[in-house]
């Protein structure tokens, strides 16, 4: 597919700010299998920016804006291409996994953290699931059917700052969740796995030249001997509608939008999606 996506969020704010500070991770990746052609970023009021490539190779574009603002615009344009053939996992073995050399190299996407730790109903159903034999990729699988099966997608389950173990004890949540819950499993079942922002186009019959309301989404990526992608809210591996933003250990390390304004007034984020197939 071929696809143009135009990303609107910003804040707006309950009285004039002086100033605010801000970073975006908007613009989609060039991968083996996703070409990026075009990425636009608009902001107003304009800004000062600096364009960089994070620790995860993430594109982070920051700013700041110096002058009494009661709104703040942030719209991204881009144009990608995607082409991702299925896949087989890779079929690594545990002793792959288990190299000292592996582990040192991997250790950021094997260290739990307060927002993946899988609460310990979860933990105690991974360790019997590692127990029974299963290889890396099946056991991973396993998971993530687990996750699916069990956990409702409910828009408004959690908020931004929820932990894994708030949406497993509600048995609901949203992308960012299903990603949490599935990294905090796989990692604690010794496998290295690392948080993907993206897109999804929600209608693979599309027709060309249609604009439909899309997703910023989130997915996983685990290694065993090589990474391989999985939509755990899907239970799907991603397809020519998933476009990949930016990879890290968790939601924490990918916000499209993030900042700090100088002001007592409260603020409110907008955010909205489209996405239109150009072929």
């Amino acid at each position: 597919m071929r696809l143009r996506i135009a990303h609107h969020t910003g804040y707006r704010y309950g009285a004039p700010v002086t100033s605010s500070y801000n970073e975006v991770r908007v613009a989609p990746m060039t991968t083996p299998e996703q070409t990026a052609l075009r990425t636009r970023l608009e902001v107003r009021p304009a800004p000062w920016q600096h364009v960089y490539h994070d620790y995860w190779g993430s594109q982070v574009t920051v700013f700041e804006v110096h002058e009494p603002h009661s709104e703040l615009a942030v719209t991204a344009t881009s144009t990608v291409e995607v082409d991702r053939p299925g896949a087989p996992p890779p079929g690594g073995t545990w002793e792959d996994l288990r190299d000292p050399a592996l582990v040192d190299e991997m250790v950021e996407l094997l260290a739990p953290s307060a927002r993946t730790t899988p609460p310990p109903e979860l933990a105690e159903r991974v360790r019997a699931l590692a127990g029974a034999g299963a290889s890396p990729d099946d056991l991973a699988a396993e998971i993530c059917r687990v996750l699916h099966a069990e956990v409702r997608y409910v828009p408004g389950a959690t908020g931004v700052h929820s932990r894994a173990a708030d949406a497993w004890g509600e048995r609901a949540g949203v992308c960012q969740d299903f990603a949490h819950l599935a990294l905090g499993a796989l990692r604690l079942a010794g496998i290295p796995a690392r948080y993907v922002s993206g897109y999804l186009h929600p209608d693979p019959s599309a027709a060309v030249g249609a604009t439909v309301t899309g997703e910023s989404h989130a997915w996983v990526e685990w290694w065993a001997g090589d990474w391989f992608s999985w939509d755990p809210t899907n239970d799907l591996a991603p397809g020519d509608r998933h476009v990949i933003v930016a990879r890290g250990r968790e939601y924490a390390d990918v916000p499209p939008l993030k900042g700090v304004y100088a002001g007592s007034a409260s603020s409110q984020m907008v955010v909205k999606v489209d996405i239109t197939r150009l072929a």
